[in-house]
């Protein structure tokens, strides 16, 4: 949050590139408020089965309105039509308010090409540290950190478990 406050949520990974990793949402839903006040993030990715874990540091930054075109048009007809349905995180009164904006929603836009709603789109996770954890027995995992240096290299450290 602005004030530095944690808050943690689930985002769907949708990519990942040299420069980061990419995710999509309504820039106007709580996630996308506290983003503007404060694009500090954390990722946390977890396989139990393989005990592996990564953890990145970093800071969020809104991708292009055409990146964000290009992804929204990738989607499903439905996603693109709930982009337009939902004020993502506002209270509603009942389901069947959220219901009758799809319905608004697929009127206006039947028979057309939707369009990418202003206030939706991707953002893209710069890392600044990247941990690697690897469960070991006896509790001796494996753990390595890189870490961004000024010149673009990656400064990488073992850390004891």
């Amino acid at each position: 949050s602005a004030d530095g406050a944690p808050d943690a949520r689930v985002v769907l990974l949708k990519g990942v590139n040299a420069d980061g990793f990419l995710f999509f949402t309504n820039y106007e839903s709580a996630k996308g408020r506290q983003l503007a006040g404060n694009p500090r993030v954390a990722l946390n990715l977890f396989w139990a089965q393989l005990e592996r874990q990564i953890r990145i540091n970093g800071r969020a930054e809104k991708m292009s309105q055409e990146e964000s075109e290009a992804y929204f048009h990738s989607r499903p007809q439905g996603s693109q039509l709930g982009a337009w349905s939902s004020h993502q995180s506002e209270v509603i009164p009942d389901r069947a308010a959220l219901e009758a904006q799809l319905a608004a929603a697929t009127k206006k836009f039947a028979d057309k090409v939707i369009p990418l709603p202003p206030h939706w789109g991707g953002y893209q996770v710069l890392p600044e540290t990247i941990e690697f954890w690897q469960g070991r027995t006896n509790r001796l995992h494996d753990r390595f950190r890189y870490t961004r240096q000024a010149q673009g290299s990656w400064l990488i450290e073992r850390l004891s478990p």
